[in-house]
């Protein structure tokens, strides 16, 4: 399983407004939503109840919120990156910047585990991370991420 393919380039946002962890989980919700035609307010609301359970912050700069969504049709994400950093509540308390939100269908448990380790493994390399945080736009994240899902 690679990113890319539940990752699309006009999911990923170069730079997130928001400040807290609700907004950043709007604004990751947003660019699947319209892709569906599903609620937004739904996207995030499902979202914040898994954030409930436990930070998906999971340390490095780095949160992978994630959930299953009714009527989402096949697994679907989105990328984003904060400059100054949201207290997203990180297992190593320090700020997060770099946020892939991973939407998977209700019946979806195999392919949904599967991402997240996929996800993780992708993050869990500091060179892959910094070069996020220093790429100058969305087209050149997307690349990045297609270059490092390429890699294995």
């Amino acid at each position: 399983m690679k990113l890319v393919d539940f990752l699309r380039p006009e999911a990923v946002i170069a730079e997130l407004a928001g400040d807290g962890p609700a907004a950043v989980l709007a604004e990751l919700a947003r660019p699947v939503a319209q892709a569906f035609r599903l609620e937004e307010r739904r996207l995030v609301e499902v979202l914040l109840e898994r954030e409930k359970l436990g930070s998906t912050g999971v340390g490095e700069g780095v949160a992978i919120p994630h959930a299953k969504v009714a009527g989402l049709p096949t697994l679907a994400a989105s990328l984003g990156r904060s400059s100054r950093g949201v207290d997203f509540k990180a297992i190593d308390g320090r700020p997060t910047r770099l946020f892939l939100a991973l939407f998977a269908p209700e019946s979806a448990a195999g392919s949904h585990l599967k991402a997240l380790a996929r996800v993780s493994r992708l993050f869990k390399g500091p060179a892959f991370r910094e070069a996020l945080l220093g790429a100058p736009d969305a087209a050149a994240m997307w690349r990045l991420v297609q270059q490092e899902d390429a890699r294995d």
